[in-house]
């Protein structure tokens, strides 16, 4: 084996290795605290960002997120967020790091499947209108309205004149959703041609990813120049003032994840929401009171 060759092959090895870790990360990071990261190995220079840095943000930023859905809940605030971008781009990653520590009834995620033979027949932003905030609720759109721009012209799911009409109705659109009090954020994430490749063949082989691979993901590789015009018709057509268009690079997910999180919070001006002190009161104790033992036929074996 040549030099060029060798080095090649242990270039694939490390980025597979930091793949794999990445999967696993979303766990340690539920789990771990300020005090646990100090066990950490760093990553060797030159290949993704250190993990102790990462960590470290991702934890000061998610305490950030805390505070702003305390403020979004006490101020009746309502927060709309679009998360655009190719297949594997990082949409899921990030939206996860935001939301992992938040109350889910305060931020929620909208994930639409394909529409309906009745809500094609609809007014087309009508699906997505129930979805929106109500007051104190934030809702993060894992693929938004702009499927119509992207996904559904590439494929062929609707014809130009539709494309056309969406592109006049959007702005008008948006800039209803924003007077009447929604703050609207849209962010596009940006991979190179050769990361999604890297990243559609770690799904292929990686078994706890294949389900996020699907037929039209496979097509869309292929149509990767038709998406990329589509991608910049849109941006040019709907980047407007009261609604504009934020690009996330997003090769390296770490930094996305962690400047996405730290853009978001810039958009939302909020500050610390008072409480009041909690305090448990003791328990209630009744002298006739008896705890039933568990039937042991439905306790679950301790396996581990």
């Amino acid at each position: 084996m040549d030099t060029d060759t060798l080095s090649s092959a242990f270039a694939d090895y490390d980025r597979i290795r930091d793949e794999l870790a990445d999967s696993f990360d979303e766990e340690f990071e539920i789990a771990a605290d300020e005090d646990r990261l100090d066990g950490l190995e760093p990553a060797p220079a030159g290949r993704t960002m250190d993990r102790r840095l990462y960590f470290k943000e991702l934890f000061r930023l998610q305490h950030e997120l805390v505070k702003l859905q305390d403020w979004v809940q006490a101020h009746k605030l309502k927060v709309v967020v679009l998360f655009e971008g190719r297949d594997s781009a990082g949409k899921g990653g990030a939206i996860k790091r935001i939301t992992q520590r938040l109350n889910p009834r305060v931020c929620r995620v909208v994930a639409l499947p394909a529409p309906s033979e009745r809500e094609r027949s609809q007014w087309y932003f009508q699906r997505y209108v129930p979805h929106l905030p109500a007051g104190g609720e934030v809702v993060l759109f894992d693929r938004s309205w702009y499927n119509r721009a992207g996904v559904e012209r590439v494929m062929g799911f609707c014809t130009e004149a539709e494309v056309e009409e969406f592109f006049r109705s959007v702005p008008d659109f948006e800039r209803m959703l924003v007077r009447s009090g929604i703050v609207l954020v849209k962010y596009w994430f940006s991979i190179t041609d050769e990361e999604q490749e890297f990243r559609f063949q770690m799904r292929i082989h990686d078994p706890l990813k294949q389900w996020k691979l699907s037929p039209m993901d496979v097509e869309s590789r292929r149509r990767w120049e038709d998406y990329t015009r589509a991608k910049e018709v849109m941006l040019e057509r709907t980047h407007i003032p009261e609604a504009p268009w934020w690009v996330v690079e997003a090769v390296d997910k770490k930094r996305a994840r962690l400047n996405c999180i730290r853009h978001l919070l810039e958009q939302v001006p909020f500050g610390e929401v008072v409480k009041p002190a909690v305090t448990l009161p003791p328990r209630e104790r009744h002298a006739d009171y008896v705890r039933h033992p568990v039937p042991p036929e439905i306790i679950v074996p301790n396996r581990y």
